[in-house]
C-alpha cells in the first residue's frame, strides 16, 4: 500500500479538489447519517460519516467501486493518515498557517478552473467562498501534516540504475501499464492594457456609490445591484470570518485597517477596484462588505493585445529571440513566465500532461500542432473573467504506448522508488502500531486490513 494515493483520497473535499469535481456536498449528500466514532488512532478519531462520504464521492468519480473491500480501503487510508498525524505531533513535524493557506488557494484555483467560476463553486456547495475555505482549512492542514511526516520517513530513499532495471524486468510483460498520450507545452500570455480612462471611470463609479451609501442607501443593496464580484454580490457583498491570508494583500491591507462601520476609499487589486465596509472585528477576524468594479476593456484593447503577441510570435519564428527568453521578458502569466514559459501540471508538478486533462481550449489548439510549432494568438478567458491572448508551443508529444525503459525511464524510476518507499513505510507502520493506541469499532465494518490494526487493538485492550 502506497501512501501517495491515500493522501489524495483522505477526505471528501480534498479528493474533489485533487481528482476532479463531482456532485456532492462537503459531507455525504442526500443521506441522513447517524454519526459515530469508527476508530481512534492516538488522539485522533475517524467518524463513520467521514469514511462513507469519502467512499461515496470516489465511487461517483469512478475511482472506486461500491464494494465492502473499497469501503475498507478508504477506512485504512484514513487510519494511516491519522497515524502519521499522531506521530507528527510527537516528532514536532509542523505545517505553518502560511503553507496551509497557500496550498488551499492552489486547490481552490484548480477546482474553480474545472467548475468555471467562483460563483458556480458557491452555488454548487450553497456556501460562500469564505465558508468553503473555512471548512477546508483543518482538512488541508491535516493532509499536509501527514504528507510532511511521510516525507520525513521516506525522504532518504533513492534507487540506483541497477535497481530501476531490475524493477522493470521483474514485472510480467502483460502487467506493464499503458502510458496515455502526453504532451509538454510552453506558453506566452499577454493581457490587454487597461487604459487610464477606464481605471478612472471605475474609481469614479465607486466614489458615487460610496457617497450614496453615506447618505443612507444600503451598502448591501448597492453591492447586489452593482458589484462585479460573483462570489459576494448576491449576498450584498458580504464576507464573514475573514482571516489574514485568505484575500490578496492589497485587499487585506485596507480591510484590516478600517474602523467598524467605516467605508474605504476606492483601491486597486489584481481583480479591479473596490470599496470595503468593516462590519465587525473579532481579534484578527473580520466581517465585511465590499463592492468590486472592473475597469472596462473594449475591443480595441483586446485587438492591441493580440497584435502585440503576434509580433512576439513573429520575432520567435524569425529567430530574433527564442521562446524561453520571450516568455521571461514579455509574458504576463506569473505561473509560467519565471519558468521560461513551461506549462507545469499542478496536479503532478510535472511538465507532462495527458491530453484528456488539458483545458478544453488548450486541447483544441494543441491537437493541431506538431512538436516545435507555435500556435497563432488564441483568445482565452480565466474563471474570474479576466481576458487575454496566448501563444502555445508544443514541445513534445508522446503517443499512447506500453511502458518501456527507452521512452519512460523516469516513470519506471518513479515506480521503482515508490515500491521501495512503500516497503519502508510498511515497516514503519508495523513498528508504530506496537506503541500507538488504536481502537476500531467493529459494529460498523468488519474489514481485513493490509496492516495489523486489529491485532494492535487486541494488544491495547
Amino acid at each position: 500500500m502506497m501512501y501517495n494515493r491515500i493522501l489524495t483520497l483522505s477526505t471528501v473535499f480534498l479528493s474533489l479538489l485533487g481528482i476532479g469535481l463531482m456532485p456532492g456536498n462537503l459531507m455525504a449528500q442526500g443521506k441522513s447519517v447517524i454519526d459515530g466514532v469508527a476508530a481512534v488512532v492516538g488522539s485522533r478519531i475517524i467518524l463513520k460519516s467521514e469514511i462513507e462520504a469519502a467512499h461515496d464521492n470516489l465511487v461517483r468519480q469512478g475511482q472506486l467501486e461500491n464494494t465492502k473491500e473499497d469501503m475498507c480501503s478508504v477506512f485504512e487510508d484514513l487510519l494511516l493518515e491519522k497515524l502519521l498525524i499522531h506521530q507528527a505531533e510527537i516528532d514536532s513535524v509542523v505545517v505553518t498557517e502560511e503553507e496551509a493557506d497557500a496550498n488551499m488557494e492552489r486547490r481552490i484555483q484548480m477546482i474553480v478552473q474545472q467548475i468555471g467560476s467562483v460563483q458556480k463553486l458557491e452555488e454548487f456547495y450553497k456556501k460562500s467562498i469564505v465558508e468553503i475555505k473555512e471548512e477546508m482549512s483543518e482538512m488541508i492542514k491535516d493532509q499536509l501534516t501527514a504528507e510532511k511526516m511521510q516525507r520525513k520517513i521516506t525522504e532518504k530513499i533513492e534507487v540506483t540504475p541497477t535497481e530501476i532495471i531490475e524493477y522493470f524486468y521483474s514485472r510480467p510483460a502483460d502487467s506493464l501499464p499503458i502510458v496515455n498520450a502526453e504532451v509538454e507545452l510552453s506558453q506566452i500570455v499577454i493581457y490587454p492594457k487597461i487604459r487610464k480612462e477606464a481605471k478612472q471611470e471605475a474609481i469614479e463609479r465607486l466614489k458615487r456609490l460610496k457617497e450614496r451609501i453615506e447618505r443612507g442607501t444600503s451598502f448591501a443593496s448597492m453591492a447586489v445591484l452593482y458589484s462585479e464580484d460573483p462570489g459576494s454580490a448576491k449576498n450584498g457583498g458580504e464576507y464573514r470570518g475573514i482571516k489574514r491570508g485568505q484575500f490578496v494583500k492589497e485587499f487585506e491591507a485596507v480591510a484590516f485597517n478600517l474602523r467598524k462601520g467605516e467605508i474605504s476609499d476606492p483601491f486597486e487589486t489584481e481583480y479591479g477596484f473596490h470599496i470595503v465596509q468593516l462590519l465587525a472585528r473579532r481579534g484578527e477576524e473580520l466581517d465585511l462588505r465590499h463592492i468590486l468594479i472592473k475597469p472596462k476593456i473594449d475591443d480595441e484593447d483586446l485587438e492591441e493585445a493580440s497584435r502585440s503577441l503576434d509580433s512576439i510570435r513573429t520575432l520567435i519564428i524569425e529567430g530574433v529571440i527564442n521562446f524561453e527568453t520571450a516568455a521571461e521578458r514579455f509574458s504576463m502569466d506569473e505561473n509560467t513566465k519565471f519558468n521560461k514559459g513551461l506549462y507545469i501540471n499542478p496536479y503532478t508538478l510535472d511538465p507532462s500532461w495527458e491530453l484528456g486533462n488539458l483545458e478544453r481550449d488548450i486541447f483544441t489548439v494543441v491537437q493541431n500542432l506538431k512538436p516545435g510549432q507555435i500556435s497563432e494568438p488564441v483568445f482565452f478567458r480565466k474563471p474570474d473573467g479576466k481576458e487575454g491572448f496566448r501563444i502555445i508551443r508544443l514541445n513534445k508529444r508522446t503517443e499512447a504506448h506500453k511502458l518501456n525503459l527507452q521512452d519512460d525511464y523516469n516513470k519506471v524510476k518513479q515506480l521503482a522508488q515508490m515500491e521501495k518507499q512503500s516497503k519502508l513505510l510498511k515497516a514503519w507502520i508495523d513498528r508504530k502500531l506496537q506503541t500507538t493506541y488504536v481502537r476500531i469499532n467493529h459494529n460498523y465494518y468488519n474489514c481485513s486490513f493490509t496492516n495489523n490494526w486489529v491485532k494492535n487493538l487486541a494488544t491495547n485492550e
